[in-house]
């Protein structure tokens, strides 16, 4: 593994959480919105990561000098939730109202996101904490040839 590898494997994890955080941030600024440029109620995103680079299981395996090396992280896609419907309140005075006076509410629940963003600023955490010790490790190694 090359000394620049570990820290770019933790730069990913907190690159990726970030965006995971900033996408949290706009469910949780859109908990009002009834009506998007589609006509709809804003509909919850949810962000999935996967491997970058990913390495063939068949060369996983094989016996090599480096061996097995982790690749980082990237964000996936970034999808809509269909799996969970739409809130419904009773307003008939608001102009989103249907013709029984019950207006669609976007599909963000607050206690969900907020779990989601601590799992998220926790995730950081460690990719920094990772980073820190890769930094550590480095200058050591540094220090050993000064003596």
């Amino acid at each position: 593994m090359a000394l620049f590898q570990s820290f770019d494997i933790s730069a990913s994890g907190m690159t990726a959480q970030r965006f995971r955080m900033d996408t949290i941030a706009e469910n949780v600024a859109n908990v009002n919105t009834t009506n998007t440029e589609a006509g709809t109620p804003y509909r919850r995103k949810v962000v999935t990561f996967q491997e970058r680079s990913v390495t063939p299981f068949s060369k996983v395996l094989e016996y090599s000098r480096e061996g097995y090396v982790g690749n980082g992280v990237k964000v996936a896609t970034v999808s809509e939730d269909y799996d969970t419907d739409f809130t419904m309140h009773y307003d008939p005075a608001n102009p989103d109202a249907d013709e029984n006076g019950y207006v669609s509410y976007p599909n963000v629940n607050i206690v969900t996101e907020m779990t989601n963003l601590i799992d998220a600023s926790r995730s950081y955490e460690a990719n920094v904490t990772a980073f820190d010790a890769s930094k550590r490790i480095a200058q050591a190694g540094l220090q050993i040839g000064k003596s």
